[in-house]
């Protein structure tokens, strides 16, 4: 963990995503390893169904339902996620590259074991988001609120959170390589304050992460 200027940590690679004419999607559900390239996704209710090993290239999903939809190892290729909404979405071991998510309202997120590769998330709200085991690499959070999220034993590097709210945020047993925590507006962490190597923090969220620090090595103060 180091206090040092921006020059310490290594630069986040944004996805640079430029979509191609799209036709829209006229199946009515998803399907299971399904094949989507450059399908537009608009104001579609996808509560409940199934997309498992499903691959999306080159898509945009705008204003989509996502309740309990399961797309376990689904890939993301290229892709916009704009004003999607969920509660319990299932992307367990899913594989996002070249991916923006913005305005996302989602809770119970599942990505565990999920690998994500130049990903921007901005704005929105995402509540208990399962990131464990997970690796993220070249990741963007950005004016989003995060509450509760879970990247115990995760694997992040070069990951920035940027003007975010992280609250009760666990970070237990992660690991970390130029990850940028300084433009924090409000940093809550739950669990895993001891696992902050790697890490660059500014001096005001030192002093706020004192009493943490001081707890886990055993300090009193009085």
């Amino acid at each position: 963990m180091t206090a040092r200027g921006k020059r310490s940590v290594r630069a986040v690679r944004v996805p640079e995503v430029r979509l191609p004419p799209l036709r829209p999607f006229q199946d009515g559900e998803l399907e299971t390893e399904g094949d989507y390239d450059g399908v537009g996704f608009e104001d579609l209710d996808f509560v409940g169904q199934e997309g498992r090993g499903a691959r999306f290239m080159d898509c945009r999903l705008t204003r989509c339902a996502l309740d309990e939809t399961r797309l376990g190892r689904a890939r993301f290729v290229d892709c916009v996620l704009e004003g999607v909404r969920g509660v319990g979405t299932d992307l367990a071991q899913a594989s996002l590259r070249d991916v923006e998510l913005v305005d996302a309202r989602l809770g119970g997120t599942q990505l565990h074991g999920a690998v994500l590769e130049r990903v921007l998330v901005r704005g929105g709200k995402i509540d208990y988001l399962n990131l464990r085991k997970a690796v993220l690499r070249d990741v963007t959070f950005e004016g989003c609120v995060l509450s509760e999220a879970d990247f115990g034993n995760a694997r992040l590097e070069r990951v920035v959170f940027r003007d975010c709210a992280v609250r009760r945020v666990d970070f237990t047993a992660v690991r970390m390589t130029d990850v940028d925590l300084r433009e924090v507006t409000e940093l809550d962490i739950a669990r895993g304050v001891d696992q902050l190597a790697g890490a660059v923090i500014s001096p005001a969220q030192l002093f706020d992460l004192a009493p943490a620090f001081a707890a886990q090595i055993g300090v009193r103060v009085e």
